[in-house]
């Protein structure tokens, strides 16, 4: 099956506000439940809640700088540089820094709201 995507879905994004996410492919946009994958564009000073997601993510940084808090510390992504956050880990991802953070999603299964047990 070919699928050609010629615009995204915007999705709202949780947190302090301002957050763009544009999903290419996944629940929403293709009807994709294996894979999902998305363009986050986060301004200086967007945090999301707390979530121990049941999905492997992938992201690779296109622009800026994506901190992302884990029980064991915090990794600062780079533009140029991708992490994987494993299913079941709990992760805090942000952009505190000037200019925010451009950056590509790809989660496994795809993305749901009921999968990302965000904190309360």
């Amino acid at each position: 099956m070919i699928q050609h995507i010629k615009s995204p879905s915007i999705i709202e994004a949780a947190g302090t506000g301002g957050k763009k996410i544009e999903e290419f492919f996944g629940r929403v946009n293709s009807n994709t439940s294996e894979v999902s994958i998305a363009r986050m564009t986060s301004p200086q000073g967007w945090v999301e809640p707390g979530q121990c997601p049941e999905f492997n993510e992938y992201t690779l940084v296109l622009k800026g700088t994506l901190k992302i808090a884990t029980t064991s510390g915090e990794i600062l992504v780079t533009e140029g540089e991708a992490v994987l956050t494993g299913s079941g880990e709990w992760v805090q991802y942000s952009s505190p820094f000037e200019g925010g953070a451009e950056y590509v999603a790809i989660c496994l299964p795809a993305f749901a709201p009921d999968l990302v047990k965000r904190d309360e």
